[in-house]
């Protein structure tokens, strides 16, 4: 893969994420869009580190040919004295060709690594935002269920008391205590839970 490619492909992995996830938890939305920001930094600061452990690769060069280094050994008379001189020649070029090949995959490199850190800057206030947002259903959950008690124990008085008139034999015309104030606050279920 080239450069566009991997760019690319942190994009589509990331939308992938948060769409699988969305659909398969849409009441954890937020955190299902945190998940895919954090997986999209990981994706880009894995692609620079890829790039940073394949120096030497050409599909970061700008297209420019490596250097080589003449020969002096062929040359008439004094040739066989030259050869020291190419081996020393060729390492100079090929650490010269290393230090090239480094300089152009830096900033691709670097990209990668500078596209991490903006998704890493991003993900600190939607991880706040996404706190807040489940701390506000949590405590919307907890006064549904805090109702749901109430009714309850509201609904095991007027039962007990029903027992009592049973017992008594006293169940004509009496009105129950809280047959007005009784709401139906029974959760319901949702396709997420």
């Amino acid at each position: 893969m080239n450069r566009d490619e991997l760019g690319i492909s942190a994009w589509v992995a990331a939308s992938v994420f948060a769409l699988a996830v969305g659909v398969w938890r849409p009441r954890k939305l937020h955190w299902s869009v945190l998940g895919s920001v954090l997986l999209f930094a990981a994706l880009n600061a894995g692609a620079g580190i890829y790039v940073l452990n394949h120096v030497g690769d050409p599909r970061w060069s700008a297209g420019e040919p490596p250097l080589s280094a003449p020969s002096f050994s062929g040359t008439p008379v004094v040739g066989q004295f030259l050869g020291p001189l190419d081996s020393a020649l060729n390492a100079v070029v090929g650490q010269v060709n290393a230090f090239l090949a480094f300089k152009q995959a830096l900033p691709v490199a670097l990209g990668f690594l500078g596209t991490s850190g903006w998704a890493l800057l991003v993900s600190f206030p939607l991880g706040i935002l996404a706190t807040v947002i489940s701390y506000v259903m949590d405590r919307r959950r907890t006064a549904d269920f805090e109702k749901y008690r109430a009714t309850v124990d509201l609904l095991k008085v007027e039962l007990e008391e029903i027992k009592r008139q049973i017992s008594t034999g006293n169940s004509v015309g009496t009105a129950l205590p809280a047959s007005d104030e009784v709401a139906d606050v029974r959760p319901r279920l949702t396709r997420g839970e």
